[in-house]
């Protein structure tokens, strides 16, 4: 079973990254296959809604690195997307990615029945981290996905920097334990 961690971060080696890796380090851990993917650095370009996707189902008139993030998507049995906060919700790089899995959607749901959770990352211990979970949680639902979070909340709530969050490091354990225990009930 693969779990798939998305850091959707501009930043190369920050935060989020970390917070990706110690999340698919713990889900190594119990006996899963992980694969990272970062968006710092990488060219994803916004939806143009030419509707290419509807008419050649599972395609996209664009092609840049999203052709190497959807199969990665679709081979993944669970997804675990990591977000910084930016005024109050999720980076832009994120959002080009999530619109531009609408092929996954319109190709029979791709996506349907993974399972899926968030962590964000903010500079304050209320600094917008369930919002940007929430709409991580919007886009999983709108793909079919099962949606898990840390048993109290919304998933993992982070306070930069990642290093010294020890409260936020607890969160995120238990959102991929409960990743990790859904996992292994659905594929009994």
């Amino acid at each position: 079973m693969k779990i798939l961690g998305i850091s959707g971060s501009p930043v190369k080696g920050g935060n989020n990254e970390k917070a990706i890796d110690y999340a698919l380090t713990r889900a190594k851990s119990q006996g899963f296959e992980t694969e990272k993917i970062t968006l710092a650095e990488k060219e994803i370009k916004s939806c143009t809604a030419c509707d290419q996707c509807k008419e050649k189902k599972g395609t996209c008139s664009i092609n840049d690195y999203m052709e190497t993030i959807r199969p990665k998507l679709v081979e993944a049995d669970a997804i675990i997307i990591s977000s910084p906060v930016y005024f109050g919700t999720l980076s832009g790089q994120l959002k080009c990615m999530f619109d531009r899995t609408l092929p996954l959607r319109r190709d029979s749901f791709k996506l349907k029945d993974k399972i899926g959770a968030a962590i964000a990352i903010g500079r304050s211990r209320n600094g917008g981290q369930e919002y940007t979970i929430q709409t991580i949680h919007i886009w999983m639902h709108i793909q079919g996905m099962l949606v898990v979070g840390d048993n109290n909340h919304f998933g993992g709530t982070i306070v930069a920097p990642f290093e010294e969050d020890v409260v936020g490091k607890k969160t995120i354990d238990d959102t991929v334990d409960k990743v990790c225990e859904l996992l292994k009930k659905i594929k009994k």
